[in-house]
């Protein structure tokens, strides 16, 4: 599988990874722990104790609304939807991320020419 990826080095993604595809569809908890694991082949692997605790602080921040919906199963699931203000925090979680990765890249490719 890979490096494992320390739990501190994510904690701060989890809300960014969450809004991103929530901007796509909505989701069950469930269904958005799957997603990421199978969209990082693997990589990012979140228990629900990780995840539960960042929808509901993004929902209480208002980034997201959540919502019960019936399966075909005649299971509820609660849902989540990302609001106007969610995609607005979004836009500018992932502009922080892509200066932040492109200084972290540039720094570590430095030493690429000397070894």
């Amino acid at each position: 599988m890979g490096v494992a990826i320390d739990k501190q080095l994510l904690k701060g993604t989890i809300p960014l990874l969450v809004l991103h595809l929530l901007a796509h569809a909505d989701r069950y908890g469930y269904q958005l722990i799957k997603s990421l694991e199978q969209l990082s082949s693997g990589a990012l692997r979140f228990s629900e104790g990780t995840l539960y605790p960042v929808l509901h602080s993004l929902e209480r921040d208002g980034m997201l609304r959540a919502h019960w919906q019936v399966a075909a199963s005649g299971r509820k699931r609660k849902y989540y939807a990302i609001t106007d203000r969610g995609r607005r925090d979004l836009g500018s979680r992932t502009a922080e991320w892509r200066t932040f990765a492109g200084a972290i890249e540039a720094v570590l490719s430095e030493g690429d020419d000397h070894e």
